[in-house]
């Protein structure tokens, strides 16, 4: 049986694949400041795109777009912030979500672009 780890990795790794298929430049993997971790952190043309993945099985009862609450979305504007000032970068910066979902043997990802703003 596979653990909600495994399945945490493998969605990750979908994503991965996913944006690289859609054109995206793949520039970091689960980046970290302080507290806060950044699944993806991907170049799209002119526009960075911080991505945060979830992954989860059917039956699970919490709406998986619920799990990006307020904290989540603070501590990601903060690694993204940082991630720009590090690389000195002058660039236009996204917040995506990516969704997982196992269904039984099917695998639903659905790319969520501008998930959330962060105002």
């Amino acid at each position: 049986m596979e653990s909600n780890n495994d399945f945490g990795k493998l969605g990750e790794q979908m994503a991965v694949e996913h944006l690289q298929e859609k054109g995206y430049a793949i520039l970091e993997r689960n980046y970290r400041y302080l507290k806060a971790e950044v699944d993806i952190i991907a170049r799209d043309g002119n526009t960075l795109a911080i991505v945060e993945v979830k992954s989860r099985n059917t039956g699970f009862l919490e709406d998986i777009h619920d799990t990006v609450n307020a904290k989540k979305i603070k501590l990601l504007t903060l690694a993204a912030d940082h991630y720009v000032q590090e690389n000195d970068l002058d660039i236009e910066v996204r917040f995506d979500v990516i969704t997982v979902i196992k269904m039984g043997r099917e695998i639903q990802l659905e790319h969520l672009e501008n998930a959330f703003f962060h105002f």
